[in-house]
């Protein structure tokens, strides 16, 4: 369900790390977040730039909700935030560039996962956004990857308000770096840009990235903690596990 390709762009090794479950729209399982971890973990000490991508129709519509309906503990929830929230982590904090191609769709935990990157593409035509309030799951393991690209005020009107919005408005939130008219053409682009990126002094853009994180206060973590910390606060709790049964997966 996770997978890496090796793309030589310009002198340059690209690492494309892959959602591959295409056929349940590449939904996020705790097993599938592990092995993303990996792979981002990975990738970089073998490559000089790392993009992230979805197969199939779209990037990634978030958590497997199925797994989750069938779990009253709460358990199977807790681990997709934990390991989503490691995910955005390991791609904020690692050396290398990182280039995220979120083609047709980037919703809920897939939306989570743009905040990880340094540059995000998309699609005029593709829906983004954390709906999960719907549910009774707090977005907030998502704030501080949000709020580091977006104004306060973005920032809070797309976790507070559970709609999804087009490629083109989350290009005007600054949500979205670079926009293309395809979907198709999305995960090209996105090379592209990491291969221009892996092309810049190496010592120079690490050094800078990593005088950015300081300033955001990603560095030392404890933002990330406590994001994380308010949304486990409310897995497994009465309305979750009502909302979660009412959905008809």
């Amino acid at each position: 369900m996770i997978r890496t390709e090796t793309i030589e762009r310009d002198g340059r090794s690209i690492a494309v790390v892959l959602l591959d479950r295409p056929e349940k729209r590449n939904a996020l399982t705790p097993d599938m977040l592990a092995a993303l971890c990996t792979a981002l973990e990975e990738a970089p000490k073998t490559h000089d730039a790392v993009v992230l991508a979805g197969e199939g129709k779209l990037f990634c519509a978030g958590f497997d909700l199925s797994l989750c309906k069938d779990d009253p503990s709460g358990e199977t929830m807790r681990k997709l935030l934990t390991r989503l929230s490691r995910a955005c982590t390991i791609m904020r904090r690692t050396e290398k560039p990182v280039v995220i191609a979120a083609h047709g769709a980037a919703i809920a935990g897939g939306c989570a996962l743009l905040g990880g990157g340094d540059v995000v593409v998309s699609d005029i035509h593709a829906k983004l956004g954390y709906p999960v309030t719907k549910i009774g799951v707090s977005p907030a393991v998502s704030a501080p990857f949000l709020s580091y690209n977006v104004t306060t005020g973005t920032s809070r009107e797309m976790l507070l308000v559970p709609e999804l919005v087009s490629g083109e408005a989350a290009h005007a939130k600054s949500l979205v770096h670079e926009l293309v008219d395809l979907r198709e053409d999305v995960r090209d682009k996105a090379i592209s840009i990491a291969a221009n990126l892996a092309d810049k002094p190496s010592h120079a853009y690490a050094a800078t990235k990593s005088l950015l994180n300081q300033l955001e206060g990603t560095d030392d973590g404890e933002a990330f903690r406590l994001a994380l910390d308010a949304s486990l606060a409310l897995t497994g709790g009465e309305e979750e596990q009502r909302l979660l049964a009412q959905l008809d997966l």
